[in-house]
Formats: C-alpha cells, sequence, structure tokens
C-alpha cells in the first residue's frame, strides 16, 4: 500500500488480524482502531491534551497497544515503564515526566501502589488500572461510552522513553512535537524497516519478544501494525516459546537481542529441530554486542533473514545485513541514509580517520531532542550536530562502523587498553558458559586487573574445577593480558529482559572509596 499509517490501514481494511496477545487472543484491526480511538476520546475528556505526558507500567499486552494508539493520534508524550522498577524509581520518572494520566497493571500493584504515595500532579481520578488495584479506576472506564469513531483535530504525538539510569537518574528523551497527521508521521517512520527491505503487508508476521517500554521494541512493533502486519506479543519470553511462535503464526520479522540468539542455540538440537523457522525474512538484532560465533551460527541457522544495527534512543545509527557481515564480520555497518557515523578524539577535540579508535558519535536521523530537564546532559553528548552515547570503536576505509567498546567500560591497566566485551565474545563460546560479565577492578600496580563473572549453563556445577577449566580454556584463546585474573559465579546475571547487563551492580562494590576511572 502506498499510503501507510496503522489508523489510516484499519479504517479501509478493518479485518485483518492486528495482535495475536500472550495466551491467543486476538485484535482485527477495526477492534483494535475502535479501542484506540475511544482511548484518544477519554483522555480528551480526562482534560488530556497536546504536549501532555501519559505514563504506563504495563506487561506486553493489548491494553498497552490500545493505550499507545490512543495517545499518539491526539499529540500526546506516551512514557511506558520499566515494570521491573520499584517503587521510588517509578515515581520518580512519573513526577519528571510530569505524566497527566497514568496506567498501571494488577501484575505489578505493590510497587505501582509504592510510587503513587511519591507522586505528585496526577489527579487521582486519572490513576487506571488493568486488573484490580487499591486506589485506580478500571481501565475500561477510561474507553466506557466514549465514541468509537476517530477523534477531530488528529496531530501527532511522540513516545518520550526514558534512558536506563546506570550512570545517575533517568532521563526522558524527549523529541519536539510537530504538526503533522498521525498517519503522516508513522509512513515516515516506516522507512526504518524498509531499510531492512519489509515491504506493507506481503503476508509479514511480526513477533515482539522483548518488552514494549524498550524503544526498539515499541519502534518495531508499532511499525509493523503501521505497514500492515500482524503482531505476535509475547509477555515473558522464553527461547522455545518464540521458536513455537515462530512456527504457528509463520512469523517474518522480529527485533531480538544476541541473548536471545545465544539462549535460542544453547537448545538441544531436537528441540529446536521441531519448529519451523523458514518462514523468518528480516530477524534484527540490536541493544548489545553479539559475540562472532553466536552470529556465525545464526547465519547459519536462519540465513540472510539475520540483520543488525547499531543505534540509540537519542536517534542515528547503522545498518549491516548477514551478507555484508560475512564480508566485514564484527562490524555493526554503515550509516544509515541521510545519516552519518564520526569518530572523535575527545581528548585533542579532532575528528579522526579511518582505522583509529575513539568515540562514536552520529548524526540525528529524524529530529532534535533534548534530555528533559537536563540542558547539561543534552549539551554535553554533542558536538557539531553530532551526539554520542559513550561507545569507543573505528570507522574502516569503506565506511562500516566497528565497535570495540564502552568508552566506560575499557579496562587500562599498564596503560595498555583492554576491551571486555571482546573476551566476552570468547568466553562465550565455551559450552558450560550461559552468560558473562568482563570488567576492570583496582589493582595497585597495573591499575586494573581483569574480573570475569561468570553464570554457568544449566546443570553444570559452579564449583572449582569449572574455575580452572575456563582458565585453561582461556589460555588457547586469549593473549596473556587479555585473561582474566579472577572468576566469581553467579546465578544469574543483572540484565534487563532487553538483554542489557547491569554491569556498574557487578563493578561498582570493587571500586568503593576509590577513584575508579568509569
Amino acid at each position: 500500500m502506498s499510503e501507510l499509517g496503522f489508523w489510516r490501514l484499519a479504517e479501509a481494511q478493518p479485518d485483518w488480524v492486528a495482535v495475536i496477545a500472550p495466551g491467543g487472543a486476538q485484535r482485527t484491526a477495526g477492534e483494535l482502531l475502535a479501542a484506540a480511538n475511544q482511548v484518544s476520546h477519554g483522555l480528551r475528556a480526562a482534560g488530556v491534551g497536546v504536549g501532555d505526558t501519559v505514563a504506563c507500567v504495563l506487561p506486553n499486552s493489548i491494553e498497552l497497544v490500545e493505550l499507545y494508539l490512543g495517545t499518539l493520534q491526539i499529540g500526546c508524550y506516551f512514557t511506558p515503564i520499566n515494570h521491573h522498577l520499584v517503587g521510588p524509581e517509578i515515581a520518580y520518572i512519573l513526577n519528571d515526566s510530569e505524566a497527566k494520566l497514568f496506567v498501571g497493571h494488577e501484575a505489578f500493584a505493590e510497587e505501582i501502589t509504592k510510587a503513587l504515595t511519591e507522586v505528585r500532579g496526577i489527579d487521582p481520578d486519572h490513576l487506571f488500572a488493568v486488573g484490580a488495584v487499591k486506589g485506580m479506576r478500571p481501565f475500561d472506564e477510561l474507553k466506557a461510552g466514549q465514541p468509537d469513531t476517530k477523534p477531530d483535530r488528529r496531530t501527532a504525538g511522540n513516545p518520550m522513553h526514558y534512558t536506563s539510569g546506570t550512570t545517575g537518574k533517568p532521563k526522558g528523551v524527549k523529541r519536539p512535537l510537530v504538526e503533522i497527521d498521525p498517519d503522516d508521521l508513522a509512513a515516515l517512520y516506516c522507512g526504518f524497516q524498509q531499510m531492512f527491505g519489509v515491504e506493507p503487508f506481503d503476508g509479514n508476521v511480526h513477533i515482539t519478544g522483548s518488552p514494549l517500554y524498550h524503544t526498539a521494541a515499541l519502534l518495531w512493533m508499532a511499525n509493523a501494525l503501521h505497514m500492515g502486519h500482524t503482531v505476535v506479543l509475547m509477555d515473558r519470553w522464553t527461547p522455545e516459546g518464540m521458536l513455537s511462535l515462530i512456527h504457528e503464526h509463520k512469523v517474518t520479522t522480529s527485533h531480538m537481542v544476541p541473548t536471545q540468539f545465544h539462549r535460542m542455540l544453547a537448545l538441544p538440537e531436537e528441540v529446536r529441530a521441531r519448529y519451523d523457522c523458514s518462514s523468518t525474512r528480516c530477524m534484527v538484532h540490536a541493544a548489545a554486542p553479539c559475540p562472532p560465533e553466536v552470529k556465525r551460527r545464526m547465519i547459519d541457522w536462519w540465513g540472510d533473514a539475520i540483520s543488525e544495527y547499531y543505534a540509540a534512543t537519542e536517534g542515528g545509527g547503522t545498518i549491516i545485513t548477514a551478507k555484508e557481515w560475512l564480508a566485514k564480520p564484527g562490524s555493526v555497518g554503515v550509516a544509515w541514509p541521510g545519516s552519518e557515523v564520526r569518530i572523535h578524539d575527545d581528548e585533542t577535540g579532532e575528528w579522526l580517520g579511518p582505522n583509529i579508535e575513539g568515540t562514536v558519535y552520529m548524526s540525528l536521523a529524524l529530529a532534535n531532542f533534548e534530555y528533559k530537564g537536563d540542558a547539561a546532559k543534552t549539551k554535553a553528548n554533542r558536538k557539531e550536530g553530532f551526539f554520542t552515547v559513550g561507545d569507543w570503536g573505528y570507522v574502516d576505509e569503506d565506511g562500516y562502523l566497528f565497535l570495540r567498546d564502552r568508552k566506560s567500560d575499557m579496562i587500562i591497566s599498564g596503560g595498555v587498553n583492554i576491551y571486555p566485551a571482546e573476551i566476552e565474545s570468547v568466553l562465550l563460546t565455551f559450552p558450560k558458559i550461559a552468560d558473562v560479565a568482563v570488567f576492570g577492578i583496582p589493582h595497585d600496580d597495573w591499575g586494573e586487573e581483569i574480573k570475569a563473572v561468570i553464570q554457568p549453563a544449566e546443570g553444570v556445577e559452579a564449583d572449582d574445577a569449572l574455575r580452572e577449566e575456563i582458565f585453561e580454556f582461556c589460555e588457547g584463546q586469549l593473549a596473556k593480558f587479555k585473561r582474566p585474573k579472577t572468576i566469581d559465579f553467579m546465578p544469574e546475571l543483572p540484565r534487563d529482559p532487553n538483554g542489557k547487563l547491569y554491569k556498574r551492580k557487578l563493578r561498582d562494590p570493587y571500586w568503593e572509596g576509590r577513584d575508579a576511572q568509569i
């Protein structure tokens, strides 16, 4: 179709299945549109208007999709909050975002209730819940009695996601609103999927396995709807569960993270063989470095369907296909059309040429942004129209970006730069390791030494014998200066459901009371 945008498509063709919820409940495009329109009218009846923020703590669900679509066609900001946060953290985001209306879910009632004791500025009548939460109105009351027709004066809103806050309080990434028809803006965003060769309708089925409070998961889900695709939602991701849904619904597209690849590949061969994944066309991964061996095995399994991009909530990025990656193993690709990637020497203030390592900067691909309420942070990460998230890498002579690591994660031992991501990639090829984090800890002579924290594979005992096996494995795989000096074990590493590793939680205790350069 030449004209994209869910609201427009659903009105013209109401009968295609738009969403399949966890558990199997389905909504046609017409049913979803009617509910989203009721949300829009309900928000306006509650006094929520252009530029106001609607926030939620919801699992992947039809209600979240309804709220998203209803909010973004009347010029509001939509802020989905990580449902793993505790009460004070939820309250901080609700206050900082100046949310005018909030929707929660009974599954997270305990922390939501704690949060609401600290929240300012939300009318008690504007607190809604899916399920029963004390002091909150049923979500259906927001829609009750409202017309299911399109609201008038439609204008595009925007998501406002909050950064993870691993180096302080999270900040909302706030893009300015543009006076444009919501469907027209949605059609522009669909250009992102089209960079990967994904086309409207065309039998596409998109599966969302990561939480929709993540920028990329929400964008890919929404764009799938805006292109007329069916969306399959998972609430609790499991490797076999995803393979089963791919097989059942003939899934063609998804947005994934390397941790999910690793866990699917760890399934016994006979389990993976039960499920037909030949329908996959564009299974894109991002959010964390993918160990080369893991990526190579996924390409062997799913072929050209495996693509990758590198980007951030703030905008900009690169893209690489499976074929390109096999020619440039380890690269995260070339800049998006109309975008640019540069490498900067933060000490000299100079932009660097090919094959010289430095801080990675990207130009903004869509619209300017600010960190809400933090002009200093907004200014600090920008240079001459480019921004950085603090990654370290280089661009080769053909324009392909290679990431070395987070600049803040880089270990400097005896004056030598050591990249934990490289070491982690090697360790993940050892079959008795399920997950690993490598970081620097204080050393009186060398400044830092290498520590590895390892999550053993299922059924593997964490003991001294395993530790010695890993040390022996490293001797044949890593130069001496890259080998971990000490190894600790944990039953599970602190990752969020989208695969992001909270490395500071592991590293910080070793640096307490010392000047850690992190």
